[in-house]
């Protein structure tokens, strides 16, 4: 009997070593390679970076394109921190500013990501890698393969944003096909005191409405918002810039007292229930994570689907 058992137990010794080897081997492999660096040709000049980074600080609204890259986050700024769209994310992140350079420190971040106009450039490369893009310098879905490249997830990237204009383009052709060809659309936000509308490039689902879903803004916007991003207006001149469809934008603490006045409640998009609500916290963001919800969100308003 023991004769029997003694090839078993053998097997089972040399399964047992050969799984610890390979368990080791990957955990070595992942040291490894968390420790391993590329050159990342960044607007300002080369600068190494880990290959795989597993400590990300954020100072800047570039937090949901990390966050759909699968790259781990310790710290974003305060804007991110408060996002709805995040708030799932961000239960164990820490609110961090380019001011509060000990807190950061505290992280132990192996890669920093701001914007150029940060503050404390120099003390942050002192802590970590940083490397900083100038708002608006790309355009949204370029921006994101950019940080792909920074990342090492150049690939993941750009299947993304293949994706999510093809499925853009496509809802958009269904939404013109609704409502026709020559129909407007005006994105419009309620924030604080204040009312703008928006050009084709300013969050908010304009990227998505005017640039991948090729519908039409007013005349008005584009005269006045069109090359700027925004503008600011009053609620006595609100029917100039509004379209045929309009998308509202309104924080919770926003004065929306606009919303009882005549002038407002005699727009046609008004009389017509056709001003759909899009929630203002977190709708500035333009990354892979945002973008969905708005899509989802446009494409529910006007299709019901």
């Amino acid at each position: 009997m023991k004769k029997l058992l003694l090839p078993f137990l053998l097997l089972s010794v040399l399964l047992l070593i050969s799984a610890c080897s390979n368990k080791n081997d990957k955990t070595s492999e992942s040291t490894k390679d968390s420790k391993e660096t590329f050159t990342y040709q960044s607007e300002t000049g080369p600068v190494e970076v880990p290959k795989n980074p597993q400590r990300v600080v954020l100072l800047s609204g570039f937090t949901g394109n990390v966050l759909s890259l699968g790259v781990n986050v310790v710290g974003v700024d305060t804007w991110s921190k408060n996002n709805p769209t995040f708030a799932e994310e961000m239960t164990d992140v820490a609110e961090v500013s380019e001011d509060n350079i000990e807190k950061i420190i505290e992280l132990e971040p192996d890669l920093i990501i701001g914007l150029s106009t940060a503050k404390n450039l120099d003390k942050l490369k002192e802590i970590a890698p940083t490397v900083t893009y100038t708002w608006g310098k790309l355009n949204y879905l370029d921006q994101h393969i950019e940080i792909g490249k920074l990342l090492n997830k150049e690939e993941e990237a750009k299947a993304w944003v293949e994706d999510f204009q093809t499925r853009a383009e496509a809802a958009g052709e269904e939404i013109r096909a609704k409502i026709g060809e020559d129909a407007t659309v005006s994105v419009m936000e309620a924030y604080g005191k204040d009312l703008y509308v928006f050009g084709n490039n300013w969050a908010r689902g304009t990227e998505i409405l005017y640039q991948s879903m090729k519908l039409k803004m007013p005349k008005k916007v584009e005269e006045m918002a069109l090359e700027s991003g925004y503008y600011a207006l009053s609620a006595e001149v609100l029917p100039e810039y509004a379209g045929d469809y309009m998308i509202l934008s309104k924080y919770s603490d926003a004065d929306t007292s606009f919303e009882e006045t005549e002038t407002y409640k005699n727009i046609p998009a008004v009389k017509n229930n056709q001003v759909f609500v899009m929630e203002g916290n977190g709708a500035s963001f333009s990354d892979p994570i945002t973008l969905d919800k708005q899509l989802k969100f446009i494409t529910e308003s006007f299709l019901g689907k």
